[in-house]
Formats: structure tokens, sequence, C-alpha cells
């Protein structure tokens, strides 16, 4: 049977500021990020399975994903918890803000990373993640591969 790879595109509206950072983006800002998911494995072969052909159901990549990553940061600002940015995150939720306190600095290539270990634990064992592209803006993306980790 083939290795079939599958993708599955999200869009979400999310704000951040990078704490420390020498240019605009220091300043609190938002994107609208584009997340392509692919997924590797086999179709089912089981003809009496009702996912016979698939190698996952879209729907329940969907799913995972909704839950994960696009739910929890839409509309969300983020911030590095270990930061002064956590003073502004603080008061804005007391004004019922939604805000993430991250464990990072809020950038494409750590959100990526966080995003590839939330989504590959909640993996069906026989799918294993391929990869991850998470596009800020038209002509920037930060990228995750299995192959590289």
């Amino acid at each position: 049977m083939s290795t079939i790879r599958i993708t599955k595109q999200f869009t979400f509206e999310t704000g951040h500021a990078l704490y420390g950072y020498d240019g605009k983006c220091r300043n609190v800002h938002g994107h609208s990020y584009k997340l392509s998911v692919t997924v590797i494995g086999t179709p089912i072969t089981d003809t009496s399975h009702v996912k016979l052909g698939m190698v996952i159901d879209f729907g329940d990549l969907k799913k995972i994903v909704k839950e994960e990553i696009v739910n929890p940061f839409d509309h969300a600002t983020v911030f590095n918890k270990n930061t002064p940015h956590l003073e502004l995150a603080e008061e804005l939720m007391r004004r019922d803000h939604n805000v993430i306190l991250a464990d990072y600095q809020p950038t494409s290539e750590n959100m990526v990373i966080d995003f590839a270990e939330k989504i590959k634990a909640r993996l069906p064992k026989t799918i294993q993640l391929h990869s991850l592209r998470l596009q800020e803006t038209e002509t920037s993306f930060a990228e995750w591969f299995a192959s590289d980790n």
C-alpha cells in the first residue's frame, strides 16, 4: 500500500508582541495566520471500515487542529510570560481579553514548534505529523518538518 500525505489548511487571527525585539514587532500587532497541516500514513484498506480509502478523515484532522490551535489562538494575543509583557497581559485579561501566556517568544518559528507538539499528541498512532507551515504574512512563513526533528 502506498504512503500518502494529506494536507488541511486553516486560518486564524492572532496578535502578539516580541519583547526586546529591535524592530516594529516589539509593538502589539496582529496577523492573519494561515496554517497548513500535513500528515502521512497509508489509506485504510479494511473494506468494512467506514473510512475505507482514507489516511485520516479530513473532519477528524480538522477537529484536532481546531481544538488545539485555531480555537485557542483565534482572536487571542500571545505574550512571552517570562517578560515584562506579563503586566500588559494581566491588564488585558482583567478586561476580558483572550490572552495566551506562552513559555516562549511568540515568533512564527516558536509557534510552529508549539503547534507541532500539540498536534502530534492528538494524532492516532497510525498517522504521523509530516509538516506544518505557518504563514504570518503574504511573503513570510515558518515550516516544521518531522524529518528535521
